[in-house]
C-alpha cells in the first residue's frame, strides 16, 4: 500500500476535494446495522478539515482496498503497451499505486451475440484472449509489481509482497457455449467470479435489459442456468447476479448453496435503473450471507442529476466540435467505424475534449453539477441501513462507463475513504466496505465447494 502521506500530489488532489465538501463530521461510527448518525457538536472533538483528510489517509494506507470491476482491452496487455505504463486508462499500475487502490478484478467481458455454434466459438476465442493478457501482465510484463489472486490468502500475502493484485471477474458466461466443462475451466484460468447473462439474453438467463421491451427468453434461467448455477457452487466461483434480470436473480437465490455478489450495482431506491437492485432483492441477497458491491457509474447513482450534467456538457461537445468542423457521433454510430476510422475519431474526440477541458467548470458544472462520490456513498449509506455493513461493498467499472467526479480513475481512489471518514465510518467498517465483506463471501464460496466436492 502506498505510506501515508507518500505521494504529495495525491494528498493535494485529495485536500482540494474535500474542500468542497460539507463540514467535518464527528468521530461517532455508524453501528454494524446502520450509517453513521449525526452527534451534537459540543459531545465531540471535531477534525479539521487537515487533520480528517490525514486520518482518513492513514486509515486508507492500512486496509486493503478492493475494486470487483475493471474492464480490459488488451491491446493495453502486450510488451510494448501496457499497465507499468500510465496509459489513457482509468486503471493502471502508476494510478493504483499512486490511489492506494490494492486490489483491482480485471474482467473478462464477452458483449451477448447470436445464440449458435459461430457466436459461440467467437465468444470463447475473446474470453480466452482477456484470461491470456491478464496472465500475461502478471506472469511476463510486470510479475514483480502485480500477482494474480485466487484466495483471500494469496490477496493478503501479495500486499505484504509490496506488489498489487490482480483477480479475474467474467462477465457474461456467453463463452461458457454449450459444454459446461468449460465453466471449471474458466475457474483453473482463474475466474472467481461469473455472470450467467450481461445485456441481452444469454443461453442461461435473461438479462435486465428485458424491462425495455418486456421480451423474456426464459423467464428468468434456463435448465441450461439451472445447472450452471450448481456448476459454480461446485468449483468456487461466486455468482455474479448484477446483470441477469431480476426473476433470474431471485431464481437464482432460490438455487444456490453459496452467498451470491453484486459485483456492480447499487440501489434501486436511491436511482430508478434496472442494473440497480430493488430493496426486495438487498433483503434476499442479505439473508443469502452474499455482498452487493457499490458501484461508481453516474447513470445508476442519480439518473436526473447525471442526465443533466451531461445534457449540459453536451451542449458544450457540440459548440466546440462544430467550431471545428467535426461531427460528435453516437455510440451506435462510432460501432459500425472501421478500426483505423475508430482510432482517428477517437484522436479528434480528444482535442473537442481537450479544448472543453478549461471551460467545464464555469459552463457545465457551475449550472449542472456532476455526479460525485457524496452521490456513490449516499448508495452505500442507504444498503448499509438497510442490509447492514456485513452485506455492502465497493466497485467502479473503470474503463466500462464507470467513474464519478472524485474518483474519476485508481489515482483518485482514496477520495472514497475520505468520505466514508466524512460520514463517520471507523477503521474497521471500512475495511469491510473496501474487502473485507467480499473476501469473506469469497472464503464462504471456496469452503462450500470444498464440502460440495467432498460429498
Amino acid at each position: 500500500m502506498v505510506p501515508l502521506l507518500r505521494s504529495l500530489k495525491l494528498v493535494t488532489a485529495i485536500t482540494i476535494f474535500a474542500a468542497f465538501l460539507t463540514a467535518c463530521s464527528d468521530d461517532a461510527a455508524p453501528t454494524q446495522g446502520s450509517a453513521p448518525a449525526a452527534e451534537p457538536v459540543a459531545s465531540i472533538a471535531v477534525d479539521t478539515e487537515q487533520q480528517l483528510v490525514e486520518r482518513a489517509l492513514g486509515i486508507h494506507e492500512r486496509v486493503i482496498t478492493l475494486d470487483t470491476h475493471a474492464d480490459i482491452n488488451t491491446s493495453n496487455f502486450t510488451p510494448e503497451v501496457n499497465y507499468t505504463s500510465d496509459l489513457d486508462t482509468q486503471v493502471n499500475l502508476p494510478k493504483m499505486e499512486q490511489g492506494g487502490l490494492d486490489v483491482a478484478w480485471f474482467i473478462v467481458y464477452t458483449s451477448q451475440s447470436t445464440l449458435d455454434a459461430e457466436g459461440y466459438a467467437a465468444a470463447y476465442a475473446n474470453a480466452i484472449d482477456k484470461f491470456d493478457a491478464i496472465h500475461r501482465l502478471a506472469e511476463d510484463i510486470a510479475p514483480q509489481r502485480i500477482e494474480i489472486a485466487y484466495t483471500s490468502d494469496d490477496v493478503r500475502r501479495i500486499i505484504a509482497q509490496g506488489k498489487k493484485v490482480a483477480m479475474i471477474g467474467i462477465e457474461n458466461a456467453y463463452p461458457v457455449g454449450l459444454d459446461m466443462a468449460n465453466i471449471k475451466d474458466f475457474q483453473e484460468r482463474g475466474g472467481r467470479y461469473m455472470s450467467l447473462a450481461h445485456n441481452g439474453h444469454s443461453q442461461f438467463s435473461d438479462s435486465n435489459t428485458g424491462e425495455r421491451d418486456d421480451i423474456w427468453l426464459h423467464d428468468g434461467l434456463s435448465e441450461m442456468g439451472r445447472e450452471a448455477v450448481t456448476e459454480m457452487n461446485k468449483w468456487g466461483i461466486m455468482i455474479d447476479v448484477s446483470h441477469p434480470s431480476k426473476e433470474a436473480i431471485m431464481q437464482m437465490l432460490d438455487l444456490t448453496r453459496a452467498p451470491l455478489v453484486a459485483s456492480h450495482s447499487s440501489a434501486r431506491a436511491m436511482s430508478e435503473h434496472s442494473r440497480n437492485l430493488d430493496d426486495e432483492q438487498l433483503l434476499r441477497i442479505k439473508e443469502n450471507g452474499g455482498v452487493v458491491q457499490t458501484v461508481a457509474f453516474s447513470s445508476y447513482l442519480n439518473a436526473d442529476k447525471n442526465a443533466l450534467f451531461s445534457e449540459t456538457r453536451s451542449k458544450l461537445i457540440a459548440e466546440i466540435a462544430a467550431d471545428l468542423d467535426f461531427e460528435v457521433l453516437s455510440f451506435a454510430e462510432i460501432g459500425t467505424l472501421s478500426e483505423t476510422q475508430r482510432s482517428i475519431y477517437r484522436g479528434l474526440m480528444g482535442q473537442v475534449n481537450a479544448l472543453a477541458a478549461p471551460r467545464l467548470e464555469a459552463e457545465v458544472n457551475a449550472i449542472a453539477a456532476p455526479v460525485d462520490v457524496m452521490d456513490f456513498v449516499n448508495h452505500i449509506d442507504y444498503m448499509v441501513q438497510l442490509i447492514g455493513i456485513e452485506h455492502v461493498g465497493i466497485s467502479s467499472d473503470f474503463d466500462g462507463g464507470g467513474g464519478i467526479s472524485g474518483w474519476n480513475d485508481a489515482s483518485q481512489t482514496a477520495n472514497v475513504t475520505v468520505e466514508l471518514v466524512r460520514r463517520g465510518y471507523n477503521e474497521k467498517q471500512i475495511g469491510l466496505l473496501w474487502s473485507g465483506n467480499l473476501l469473506r463471501v469469497l472464503d464462504d464460496v471456496q469452503r462450500i465447494a470444498a464440502e460440495i466436492q467432498a460429498e
